[in-house]
């Protein structure tokens, strides 16, 4: 079935739970096949320089269960750009990773590194892996990813989330509206339009809406929510709230 709007679902921090403990379990491929079982459009995995959750193996176990599209979240480096290239994702989103935070923090510097960039994401491209760079929604990061032939951009909405929860509704608004202004710019460039990071049932109703975007990538949220409701329940309800937002 193809949709509009896709949702992508990170399981990363199933396997954060399952390294806090040692072991196998829970294992971050069965949520996966959970996921797709609910409706999920695709999988989200980022396979950290640390491997503070996902795992080498978890990437390998993926790439053989899934049946949707993996989406590779990755740094900029030498080894990923290998691993990347081994596996064949169907995608590969490069995201910018400081080992002192505790989740990616603010978008690539796509301008201020574009000649590197270029570079880097040439091998992906010429193996079929469609390249998403993950940027703030700034003018020139958007133009900068379109320079370099990145097909897709995912904006960052880390912020966005940030101030709703903060109750600073004044800068949620500005926020909102850069995100809408950053997607328009990306389309009439070409691009295909994504956002991520930080969303919610409270949250991801305008960006739903936001009629350029074609993919949510969303895990945090859905891992802690299934604690309490089952995975299947929590992505269905995001489903159902993504689906009433395009309609």
């Amino acid at each position: 079935m193809t949709r509009d709007l896709r949702l992508g679902v990170n399981i990363d921090h199933v396997a954060t739970l399952r390294n806090a403990r040692g072991g196998a379990l829970p294992d971050p491929v069965r949520a996966a096949l959970l996921a797709e079982a609910a409706g999920a459009d695709g999988i989200t995995a980022h396979l950290r320089e640390d491997r503070r959750h996902i795992r080498d193996e978890d990437i390998a176990g993926l790439m053989a269960a899934i049946k949707t599209p993996l989406n590779f979240e990755m740094a900029a480096t030498a080894e990923m750009q290998k691993i990347a290239l081994s596996h064949r994702p169907h995608a590969a989103c490069i995201v910018p990773e400081r080992r002192e935070e505790r989740t990616t923090e603010g978008g690539l510097d796509v301008a201020g590194d574009e000649a590197r960039l270029a570079e880097f994401i040439a091998p992906l491209r010429d193996a079929g892996i469609r390249v998403s760079m993950f940027i703030a929604a700034d003018p020139q990061q958007i133009a900068a990813a379109a320079r370099i032939g990145a097909p897709v951009i995912e904006l960052h909405t880390g912020a966005y989330c940030d101030y709703h929860a903060e109750g600073e509704m004044e800068a949620h608004k500005a926020e909102l509206s850069r995100l809408i202004a950053g997607a328009k710019q990306a389309a009439d460039l070409g691009l295909e339009v994504h956002m991520g990071h930080g969303l919610n049932y409270e949250t991801v109703t305008p960006i739903a809406a936001i009629k350029e975007v074609r993919e949510l990538n969303i895990g945090h949220f859905l891992i802690g929510e299934a604690v309490f409701t089952g995975l299947s329940a929590a992505i269905g309800e995001m489903r159902r709230l993504m689906e009433e937002a395009r309609a």
